[in-house]
């Protein structure tokens, strides 16, 4: 697995909204995290607060969109850039401090093939995490499960491994948070392999945290979201070709122009050696 891994150009994605309280310890973390390299990418949705520029002074390349358009939109707008500029895979991490970036090694290390789909599942009981958070997420596993024929742990974590070309090939259309339901749905279609893997993750207190998951309106727009993508995918046996990237004016252009800040093949090996 070591000398596989080694072979896997990694990077960090943070998707990122008014989130200046944040977001510069998490990059900072995230920095830090061997594996990475070093690579870390923030995608300021449309943030009318300083965190481009926590972010950008933390360490990170940050791309913005000039206005909100959601979790769904930031990621791709990240995926897009990191696969323009060399990499394989990234790791996905929310901006809110939830989920230690050092947990992130856990899911680089879960398995050497960079094609896999790699899933972080939380434990929201152990964790405390508010009850209606646990409910909505049991109801959207519920259901995903039910239409991929297959169980679910978790399928509201933020914190996963994604396979760039792969992930972006299987066409998600969501710039919400359905987006990643809908990834799920379209790689069991696929044929994607995906793998779980057990993962902390921190709740503060009320008063303290930092979220836009509205627990009630957006599993409602998940739901809608798997049923149209089923219909899209004739029930998960066939999966419809992605759309052509075209220039969207709301998104950052110039990948390849800001792909240089960025080093696919760092210095450093991907694992310590044994």
């Amino acid at each position: 697995m070591v000398i596989a891994l080694c072979f896997m150009r990694i990077c960090a994605i943070i998707p990122a909204y008014q989130a200046e309280r944040n977001v510069g310890d998490v990059t900072r973390e995230a920095l830090r995290v061997s594996g990475l390299g070093g690579n870390v990418i923030v995608v300021d949705d449309g943030s009318s607060d300083r965190t481009a520029e926590r972010a950008r002074a933390a360490g990170a390349t940050v791309l913005s969109h000039p206005e909100n358009q959601g979790k769904g939109a930031a990621l791709r707008t990240g995926m897009e850039f990191a696969l323009a500029a060399g990499f394989d895979v990234a790791v996905t991490i929310d901006a809110d401090g939830q989920h230690p970036p050092e947990e992130a090694r856990r899911l680089i290390e879960a398995d050497a093939d960079p094609e896999a789909l790699v899933l972080g599942i939380r434990d929201l009981v152990g964790a405390g995490a508010p009850r209606a958070n646990q409910i909505s997420n049991r109801i959207s596993n519920f259901f995903l499960s039910l239409f991929a024929g297959r169980p679910f742990a978790d399928t509201q974590c933020g914190l996963r491994r994604y396979p760039l070309r792969t992930t972006l090939s299987l066409g998600g259309r969501d710039e919400g948070y359905a987006f990643e339901a809908e990834i799920l749905l379209r790689a069991v279609a696929a044929g994607v392999r995906l793998v779980e893997v057990p993962i902390q993750v921190i709740y503060p207190p009320e008063g303290e945290r930092l979220t836009h998951f509205d627990s009630v309106r957006d599993p409602a727009r998940i739901i809608r979201r798997v049923l149209a993508t089923l219909a899209l995918t004739r029930g998960l046996r066939h999966v419809p070709a992605a759309p052509e990237l075209s220039p969207d004016p709301r998104r950052p252009a110039g990948a390849s122009a800001l792909a240089p800040e960025l080093d696919p093949h760092p210095s450093q090996p991907a694992t310590s050696p044994p």
